[in-house]
Protein backbone atom coordinates (compact mmCIF):
# COMPACT_ATOMS: atom_id res chain seq x y z
CA UNK A 1 0.00 0.00 0.00
CA UNK A 2 1.50 3.42 -0.92
CA UNK A 3 2.38 5.48 2.09
CA UNK A 4 3.10 9.09 1.09
CA UNK A 5 5.60 10.25 3.68
CA UNK A 6 8.88 12.10 4.10
CA UNK A 7 10.57 13.93 1.26
CA UNK A 8 8.45 12.28 -1.43
CA UNK A 9 5.33 13.62 0.29
CA UNK A 10 6.69 17.17 0.31
CA UNK A 11 7.67 16.88 -3.34
CA UNK A 12 4.25 15.59 -4.35
CA UNK A 13 2.43 18.28 -2.38
CA UNK A 14 4.77 20.98 -3.65
CA UNK A 15 4.30 20.06 -7.30
CA UNK A 16 0.51 19.83 -7.18
CA UNK A 17 0.18 22.86 -4.88
CA UNK A 18 2.14 25.03 -7.34
CA UNK A 19 -0.08 23.83 -10.19
CA UNK A 20 -3.27 24.50 -8.22
CA UNK A 21 -2.07 27.91 -6.97
CA UNK A 22 -1.27 29.01 -10.52
CA UNK A 23 -4.69 27.90 -11.75
CA UNK A 24 -6.49 29.61 -8.84
CA UNK A 25 -4.61 32.87 -9.43
CA UNK A 26 -5.45 32.74 -13.13
CA UNK A 27 -9.13 32.13 -12.35
CA UNK A 28 -9.25 35.06 -9.91
CA UNK A 29 -7.50 37.24 -12.48
CA UNK A 30 -10.21 36.46 -15.04
CA UNK A 31 -13.15 36.81 -12.67
CA UNK A 32 -11.93 39.97 -10.96
CA UNK A 33 -10.90 42.07 -13.94
CA UNK A 34 -11.17 45.66 -12.68
CA UNK A 35 -13.90 47.67 -14.46
CA UNK A 36 -13.37 51.24 -15.63
CA UNK A 37 -16.05 52.70 -13.35
CA UNK A 38 -16.48 53.67 -9.66
CA UNK A 39 -16.41 49.98 -8.61
CA UNK A 40 -12.73 49.74 -9.53
CA UNK A 41 -11.50 50.22 -5.96
CA UNK A 42 -13.69 47.31 -4.80
CA UNK A 43 -12.31 44.99 -7.48
CA UNK A 44 -8.75 46.10 -6.72
CA UNK A 45 -9.30 45.31 -3.03
CA UNK A 46 -10.61 41.86 -3.91
CA UNK A 47 -7.63 41.23 -6.20
CA UNK A 48 -5.23 42.39 -3.47
CA UNK A 49 -6.58 39.75 -1.11
CA UNK A 50 -7.25 36.92 -3.53
CA UNK A 51 -4.32 36.87 -5.96
CA UNK A 52 -0.87 35.72 -4.89
CA UNK A 53 0.31 34.23 -1.62
CA UNK A 54 -1.36 31.68 0.58
CA UNK A 55 -0.94 27.93 0.67
CA UNK A 56 -4.07 27.21 -1.41
CA UNK A 57 -4.43 24.13 0.80
CA UNK A 58 -8.21 24.00 0.46
CA UNK A 59 -8.30 23.95 -3.38
CA UNK A 60 -5.48 21.39 -3.24
CA UNK A 61 -7.57 19.20 -0.93
CA UNK A 62 -10.50 19.37 -3.36
CA UNK A 63 -8.18 18.22 -6.15
CA UNK A 64 -6.69 15.44 -4.00
CA UNK A 65 -10.09 14.09 -2.94
CA UNK A 66 -11.29 14.34 -6.54
CA UNK A 67 -8.41 12.06 -7.58
CA UNK A 68 -10.22 9.23 -5.75
CA UNK A 69 -13.20 9.41 -8.09
CA UNK A 70 -11.71 10.59 -11.40
CA UNK A 71 -13.49 13.94 -11.11
CA UNK A 72 -12.37 16.29 -13.88
CA UNK A 73 -9.62 18.75 -12.99
CA UNK A 74 -11.83 21.63 -14.20
CA UNK A 75 -14.73 20.73 -11.89
CA UNK A 76 -12.36 20.26 -8.96
CA UNK A 77 -10.67 23.57 -9.75
CA UNK A 78 -13.96 25.47 -9.77
CA UNK A 79 -15.06 23.97 -6.45
CA UNK A 80 -11.62 24.76 -5.03
CA UNK A 81 -11.99 28.32 -6.30
CA UNK A 82 -15.32 28.64 -4.48
CA UNK A 83 -13.76 27.39 -1.23
CA UNK A 84 -10.87 29.80 -1.64
CA UNK A 85 -13.35 32.67 -2.13
CA UNK A 86 -14.87 31.81 1.27
CA UNK A 87 -11.44 31.41 2.88
CA UNK A 88 -10.14 34.75 1.55
CA UNK A 89 -13.33 36.59 2.54
CA UNK A 90 -12.95 35.21 6.07
CA UNK A 91 -9.33 36.40 6.25
CA UNK A 92 -10.28 39.91 5.11
CA UNK A 93 -12.96 40.16 7.80
CA UNK A 94 -10.85 38.44 10.49
CA UNK A 95 -8.10 41.03 9.94
CA UNK A 96 -10.43 44.01 10.56
CA UNK A 97 -9.99 46.10 13.73
CA UNK A 98 -13.31 44.76 15.07
CA UNK A 99 -11.93 41.21 14.88
CA UNK A 100 -8.21 40.34 15.08
CA UNK A 101 -6.93 43.81 14.05
CA UNK A 102 -4.01 42.59 11.90
CA UNK A 103 -1.78 44.72 9.68
CA UNK A 104 -0.10 41.98 7.60
CA UNK A 105 -1.52 38.97 5.78
CA UNK A 106 0.35 36.71 3.36
CA UNK A 107 3.36 39.00 3.61
CA UNK A 108 1.57 42.17 2.49
CA UNK A 109 -0.69 44.79 4.10
CA UNK A 110 -4.15 43.59 5.04
CA UNK A 111 -6.98 44.89 2.86
CA UNK A 112 -8.21 47.50 5.33
CA UNK A 113 -4.65 48.84 5.60
CA UNK A 114 -3.98 48.84 1.85
CA UNK A 115 -7.40 50.35 1.10
CA UNK A 116 -9.85 51.20 3.92
CA UNK A 117 -12.27 49.41 6.25
CA UNK A 118 -15.37 49.97 4.10
CA UNK A 119 -13.63 48.60 1.01
CA UNK A 120 -12.39 45.61 3.01
CA UNK A 121 -15.89 44.78 4.27
CA UNK A 122 -17.35 45.00 0.76
CA UNK A 123 -14.46 42.99 -0.73
CA UNK A 124 -15.12 40.21 1.77
CA UNK A 125 -18.87 40.33 1.13
CA UNK A 126 -18.35 40.07 -2.63
CA UNK A 127 -15.92 37.16 -2.39
CA UNK A 128 -18.49 35.35 -0.25
CA UNK A 129 -21.10 35.94 -2.97
CA UNK A 130 -18.69 34.90 -5.73
CA UNK A 131 -18.21 31.48 -4.09
CA UNK A 132 -21.86 30.57 -4.61
CA UNK A 133 -21.99 32.13 -8.08
CA UNK A 134 -19.15 29.79 -9.08
CA UNK A 135 -20.77 26.70 -7.54
CA UNK A 136 -24.17 27.41 -9.11
CA UNK A 137 -22.72 27.69 -12.63
CA UNK A 138 -23.23 24.62 -14.83
CA UNK A 139 -19.53 24.79 -15.75
CA UNK A 140 -18.83 23.49 -12.25
CA UNK A 141 -20.94 20.33 -12.71
CA UNK A 142 -23.59 19.42 -15.31
CA UNK A 143 -26.00 17.96 -12.72
CA UNK A 144 -28.11 20.69 -11.03
CA UNK A 145 -28.78 18.40 -8.06
CA UNK A 146 -25.02 18.09 -7.48
CA UNK A 147 -24.61 21.85 -7.76
CA UNK A 148 -27.31 22.60 -5.20
CA UNK A 149 -25.85 20.02 -2.81
CA UNK A 150 -22.44 21.73 -3.17
CA UNK A 151 -24.05 25.12 -2.48
CA UNK A 152 -25.84 23.81 0.62
CA UNK A 153 -22.74 22.03 1.94
CA UNK A 154 -20.53 25.10 1.55
CA UNK A 155 -23.18 27.34 3.15
CA UNK A 156 -23.34 25.00 6.17
CA UNK A 157 -19.54 24.81 6.41
CA UNK A 158 -19.10 28.59 6.32
CA UNK A 159 -22.06 29.77 8.41
CA UNK A 160 -23.02 29.69 12.11
CA UNK A 161 -22.81 25.88 12.20
CA UNK A 162 -19.32 26.08 10.73
CA UNK A 163 -16.58 28.66 10.19
CA UNK A 164 -18.47 31.79 11.30
CA UNK A 165 -19.73 30.04 14.42
CA UNK A 166 -16.17 29.03 15.24
CA UNK A 167 -15.03 32.61 14.77
CA UNK A 168 -17.69 33.76 17.24
CA UNK A 169 -16.39 31.20 19.75
CA UNK A 170 -12.87 32.48 19.08
CA UNK A 171 -13.94 36.03 19.94
CA UNK A 172 -15.54 34.74 23.14
CA UNK A 173 -12.29 32.92 24.00
CA UNK A 174 -10.67 36.27 24.85
CA UNK A 175 -13.04 36.65 27.81
CA UNK A 176 -13.51 33.04 28.93
CA UNK A 177 -11.41 30.05 29.96
CA UNK A 178 -12.01 27.23 27.50
CA UNK A 179 -11.20 23.60 28.30
CA UNK A 180 -9.77 21.16 25.75
CA UNK A 181 -13.19 19.92 24.62
CA UNK A 182 -14.37 23.48 23.96
CA UNK A 183 -11.19 24.44 22.09
CA UNK A 184 -11.58 21.29 20.00
CA UNK A 185 -15.19 22.22 19.23
CA UNK A 186 -14.13 25.77 18.34
CA UNK A 187 -11.48 24.57 15.90
CA UNK A 188 -13.70 21.88 14.40
CA UNK A 189 -16.02 24.74 13.42
CA UNK A 190 -13.60 27.58 12.63
CA UNK A 191 -11.03 25.57 10.66
CA UNK A 192 -12.29 22.02 10.34
CA UNK A 193 -15.68 22.64 8.74
CA UNK A 194 -14.25 24.22 5.58
CA UNK A 195 -11.54 21.56 5.33
CA UNK A 196 -14.22 18.88 5.68
CA UNK A 197 -16.20 20.48 2.85
CA UNK A 198 -13.16 20.25 0.56
CA UNK A 199 -13.10 16.47 0.96
CA UNK A 200 -16.87 16.01 0.98
CA UNK A 201 -17.23 18.08 -2.20
CA UNK A 202 -15.47 15.36 -4.18
CA UNK A 203 -17.88 12.75 -2.79
CA UNK A 204 -20.81 15.01 -3.74
CA UNK A 205 -19.52 15.38 -7.30
CA UNK A 206 -19.03 11.60 -7.47
CA UNK A 207 -22.63 11.15 -6.22
CA UNK A 208 -21.38 8.97 -3.39
CA UNK A 209 -24.13 8.01 -0.90
CA UNK A 210 -23.78 9.34 2.67
CA UNK A 211 -23.04 5.90 4.13
CA UNK A 212 -20.03 5.56 1.82
CA UNK A 213 -18.46 8.83 3.01
CA UNK A 214 -17.58 7.77 6.59
CA UNK A 215 -13.88 7.21 5.97
CA UNK A 216 -13.53 10.51 4.12
CA UNK A 217 -15.26 12.33 6.97
CA UNK A 218 -12.81 10.73 9.41
CA UNK A 219 -9.86 11.78 7.29
CA UNK A 220 -11.12 15.36 7.06
CA UNK A 221 -11.85 15.61 10.80
CA UNK A 222 -8.38 14.37 11.73
CA UNK A 223 -6.41 16.56 9.33
CA UNK A 224 -8.52 19.58 10.33
CA UNK A 225 -7.50 19.20 13.96
CA UNK A 226 -3.90 18.36 13.02
CA UNK A 227 -3.78 21.52 10.89
CA UNK A 228 -4.91 23.69 13.80
CA UNK A 229 -2.50 22.09 16.27
CA UNK A 230 0.30 22.72 13.77
CA UNK A 231 -0.88 26.34 13.48
CA UNK A 232 -0.82 26.69 17.28
CA UNK A 233 2.72 25.30 17.33
CA UNK A 234 3.80 27.72 14.61
CA UNK A 235 2.22 30.58 16.58
CA UNK A 236 4.62 29.71 19.43
CA UNK A 237 7.71 28.50 17.56
CA UNK A 238 7.34 29.85 14.02
CA UNK A 239 9.01 32.63 12.04
CA UNK A 240 6.73 35.61 11.34
CA UNK A 241 8.60 36.38 8.11
CA UNK A 242 7.91 32.88 6.78
CA UNK A 243 4.34 32.89 8.07
CA UNK A 244 3.62 36.24 6.42
CA UNK A 245 1.60 37.38 9.45
CA UNK A 246 2.02 38.33 13.10
CA UNK A 247 2.58 35.43 15.51
CA UNK A 248 1.97 35.01 19.24
CA UNK A 249 -1.34 36.88 19.20
CA UNK A 250 -3.38 34.13 20.84
CA UNK A 251 -1.13 34.08 23.89
CA UNK A 252 -1.14 37.88 24.07
CA UNK A 253 -4.96 37.84 23.99
CA UNK A 254 -5.11 35.21 26.72
CA UNK A 255 -6.79 32.60 24.51
CA UNK A 256 -6.52 28.91 25.31
CA UNK A 257 -5.03 26.86 22.47
CA UNK A 258 -4.00 23.25 22.00
CA UNK A 259 -0.45 24.25 22.92
CA UNK A 260 -1.43 26.19 26.06
CA UNK A 261 -3.60 23.29 27.23
CA UNK A 262 -1.38 20.36 26.24
CA UNK A 263 2.13 21.82 26.16
CA UNK A 264 4.40 21.85 23.10
CA UNK A 265 5.49 18.21 23.14
CA UNK A 266 2.07 16.69 23.84
CA UNK A 267 0.52 18.92 21.20
CA UNK A 268 3.11 17.81 18.64
CA UNK A 269 2.52 14.15 19.53
CA UNK A 270 -1.23 14.63 19.17
CA UNK A 271 -0.81 16.21 15.74
CA UNK A 272 1.26 13.25 14.52
CA UNK A 273 -1.27 10.81 15.98
CA UNK A 274 -4.07 12.58 14.12
CA UNK A 275 -2.10 12.38 10.86
CA UNK A 276 -1.60 8.64 11.34
CA UNK A 277 -5.32 8.23 12.00
CA UNK A 278 -6.18 10.31 8.94
CA UNK A 279 -4.05 8.14 6.68
CA UNK A 280 -5.53 4.99 8.22
CA UNK A 281 -8.96 6.14 7.05
CA UNK A 282 -7.65 5.81 3.48
CA UNK A 283 -6.68 2.13 3.85
CA UNK A 284 -9.14 0.97 1.20
CA UNK A 285 -7.60 3.23 -1.43
CA UNK A 286 -4.43 2.72 -3.44
CA UNK A 287 -2.16 5.17 -5.22
CA UNK A 288 -5.10 7.42 -6.12
CA UNK A 289 -5.04 8.55 -2.45
CA UNK A 290 -1.31 9.32 -2.38
CA UNK A 291 -1.85 13.07 -2.55
CA UNK A 292 -4.30 12.96 0.37
CA UNK A 293 -1.73 11.00 2.40
CA UNK A 294 1.01 13.45 1.43
CA UNK A 295 -1.15 16.43 2.45
CA UNK A 296 -1.69 14.85 5.88
CA UNK A 297 2.08 14.60 6.37
CA UNK A 298 2.67 18.10 5.00
CA UNK A 299 0.21 19.63 7.45
CA UNK A 300 2.45 18.86 10.46
CA UNK A 301 5.78 19.39 8.66
CA UNK A 302 5.13 22.85 7.20
CA UNK A 303 6.89 25.99 8.43
CA UNK A 304 4.14 28.52 7.54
Amino acid sequence: MPGGGGGSASALVGARAAEVASAIDAAFDRLLASPDDPRRRLYDAMRHAAIGGGKRLRPLLVQAASDLFNISRESALRVGLAVECIHVYSLIHDDLPAMDDDDVRRGKPTVHKAFDEASAILAGDCLHDLAFEVLADEETHPDPFVRIELVRALALASGPAGMAGGQMMDLAAEKARFDLATVTRLQNLKTGALIAFCVDAAAIMARLPQEARTSLHGYARDIGLAFQIADDLLDVEGDAALAGKALGKDAAAGKETFVSLLGVERAREQAHLLVAQAKAHLHSHGCEADLLRAIADYIVERDR
